[in-house]
């Protein structure tokens, strides 16, 4: 598959994606509970806006690269959007008023695309600085929705924002783990190569 096909295959899926999510049955299924909402809806029009930026032309990358040295600005306005969208009253009013909906949904689109086009340039040291901004915030939100004794949501209800709670840390111990294990990995395999004769 030659470049500019697969650029608008990626397209394609990005768009049949959001279709998919933006049919009513979807919508109704993805919205029902804030478990559902948080850690699959958000996910999947993140990963929209992630193909759509896969199918950027080669120019278009060039020049957001320049805005965006190291990922720095990406992983920035990545970090504020994720930070907001935690909020319980977002939440609630994405239900209820179209407008606060589409704002959520464009910067989840925009997340993704912002990821995608700053987590190789941003480097270990980056990424790091980045996780160890998000994650630790995202479990403290966690830790409220677990130990609050009134719904933050009016939407949803108590049993699902302590299983959000619950996932919310089990999810950022995980992803820790994870990119630090990659982080370790990818040392040695720069240092080996280093050593190598």
């Amino acid at each position: 598959m030659n470049r500019p096909a697969a650029r608008h295959a990626l397209a394609g899926a990005a768009a049949a994606l959001l279709a998919l999510l933006a049919a009513p049955a979807s919508r109704q299924l993805l919205e029902s509970g804030m478990t559902v909402q948080m850690l699959v809806q958000y996910p999947l029009l993140a990963g929209c806006g992630a193909l759509l930026a896969g199918a950027l032309p080669a120019g278009w990358r060039i020049r957001i690269a320049r805005w965006n040295a190291l990922g720095i600005s990406g992983l920035l306005a990545t970090a504020l959007v994720l930070g907001l969208l935690m909020i319980p009253r977002l939440l609630d009013l994405a239900l209820l008023d179209g407008r606060v909906e589409l704002a959520k949904w464009l910067a989840l689109v925009l997340c993704g695309a912002a990821l995608r086009l700053s987590w190789r340039p941003a480097g270990l040291l980056v990424q790091g600085f980045f996780l160890g901004n998000v994650l630790p915030m995202t479990a403290v939100a966690g830790y409220l929705y677990q130990d609050s004794p009134l719904r933050l949501c009016n939407a949803y209800l108590l049993d699902d924002q302590l299983r959000l709670g619950q996932a919310l840390v089990a999810i950022c111990v995980a992803l820790a783990l994870g990119w630090l294990a990659a982080a370790v990995l990818a040392l040695m395999r720069r240092e080996a190569a280093a050593l190598a004769p």
